[in-house]
């Protein structure tokens, strides 16, 4: 076998052994370059990994996750939760609506998922349990709302998709994946909305305590919180600071949030909060450098070049091999997180896009919807993990639930897929290069 077959068995081998996907990155990598080039290659190994981080956009990426740890601190999930209570009223299927509402809003600071999903279950899973709701239901849906954040920017995955797809503008990656991000939540609303009133849970009593909540009150204290996804946004569109910093304005304007407007927040929880996301962050970072050994291996092997060119033999029909491309990513993302993914099948993806000629800023999209329903669908499921430990229950109780989202975000994914300007207009508009 030659050594490019070597090192795609030895990951998958690594992989199915139990080994954390950073390092099977690199043991395989390394095995490449030793079969098929020379031992004295590894020499390399430090150069790859290094020159893998080293690079100026990724600094968004701690931040961000700095930022999401410090909003779920700062008490803005329940504020925000409070606002939308007030707002929406006693009615069936209303906390429902209030956790996707609110799963997209901290999105839209965050761009963390997992740090989405924890911040909304903590508020919300008890309101809901005593409103009827199944702790099984409230986890998936919180779950696959929080997904949402994979697309709403900012988003870390989307930084990320930036840094491995040459030439893509991030901005007109953060304006395209708004309004895939609002639909999702909206396809993910409807049946919640529905299986609410089948059951009749929460029955449109008030939920204990929320009728003490006010809308004019509510709004005041949920402003903070509201505006941070227009700072972020409203900064990026003005031209005033890069997305990179932006993160830097985001943690400012969540530590200022939480340790002066909430006070919520302390110097020693901040302190505190450094230190977590330094932990994240470093496993992220980590994921990112052994990646770049396996990455180097497979340019020089070829390894990716014969994987697209094996992909494009197997139809000439562009939306065939979409779909067949979507199907391989949505099975990537029941295993794997989205860093890995992306790290992983763009070096064999980015041939088969310039082949069929599709958008790279339209494609990214996709591949984001796909992750995010990822994220929600058993084995793996980061969300679901987090939000299933909140609410105290087993894994494999919420899989009915997840099916029924996952054929919910399936379909918007499909009308993403179909028509493309759902995600393009905005950029578009906004004059970014598409």
């Amino acid at each position: 076998m030659s050594p490019d077959v070597w090192m795609i068995l030895a990951f998958a081998g690594l992989l199915i052994a139990g080994l954390p996907v950073a390092f099977s990155l690199a043991l395989s990598g390394a095995v490449g370059i030793v079969l098929g080039l020379s031992p004295d290659m590894l020499a390399t190994l430090g150069t790859n990994t290094y020159n893998s981080i080293a690079k100026y956009p990724l600094i968004a990426i701690p931040l961000f996750i700095l930022t999401g740890l410090i909003f779920e601190r700062s008490g803005v999930a329940l504020r925000l939760v409070r606002f939308a209570q007030a707002l929406i009223g006693p009615r069936h299927g209303g906390l429902a609506l209030v956790a996707v509402l609110v799963c997209m809003i901290m999105g839209g600071m965050s761009g963390s998922g997992p740090a989405d999903a924890a911040a909304v279950a903590m508020v919300m899973l008890p309101s809901m349990t005593k409103a009827g709701y199944p702790k099984p239901f409230s986890a998936t849906l919180i779950a696959a709302s929080a997904s949402t954040a994979i697309l709403i920017p900012p988003s870390v995955a989307l930084i990320l998709y930036s840094i491995v797809v040459p030439g893509v503008d991030l901005r007109a990656l953060f304006a395209a994946g708004l309004f895939p991000g609002i639909l999702a939540g909206l396809a993910l609303l409807v049946p919640a909305m529905i299986v609410s009133k089948r059951y009749g849970w929460e029955g449109g009593k008030p939920v204990e305590g929320a009728e003490q909540f006010s809308v004019r009150t509510t709004f005041k204290q949920a402003i903070p919180a509201l505006f941070a996804p227009v700072l972020i946004l409203g900064g990026l569109r003005s031209g005033l600071f890069t997305p990179t910093e932006a993160a830097v304005v985001a943690v400012a304007y969540g530590a200022i949030v939480g340790l002066f407007l909430t006070r919520e927040l302390s110097l020693r929880d901040l302190w505190e909060l450094f230190g977590e996301a330094a932990i994240i962050s470093g496993v992220v970072m980590l994921i990112i450098a052994l990646a770049g050994i396996f990455a180097w291996a497979g340019t020089m092997l070829g390894t990716f070049r014969h994987l697209a060119e094996w992909i494009i033999s197997l139809t000439d029909n562009g939306v065939l091999l979409l779909i067949l491309v979507m199907l391989a990513v949505l099975v990537a993302g029941m295993l794997l997180d989205a860093i890995s993914i992306y790290l992983i099948m763009m070096p064999i993806l980015i041939p088969v896009m310039q082949h069929f000629e599709w958008n790279p800023v339209w494609f990214g999209i996709l591949l984001a919807m796909n992750i995010a329903i990822g994220q929600f669908t058993p084995p793996v499921a980061v969300n679901l993990m987090v939000t299933t430990e909140v609410a105290k229950i087993r894994l494999e109780q919420t899989l009915g639930w997840a099916l029924l989202f996952v054929v919910a975000m399936g379909c918007a994914l499909a009308l993403v897929a179909m028509f493309p300007a759902i995600a393009l207009w905005l950029p578009t508009v906004l004059g970014y290069n598409v």
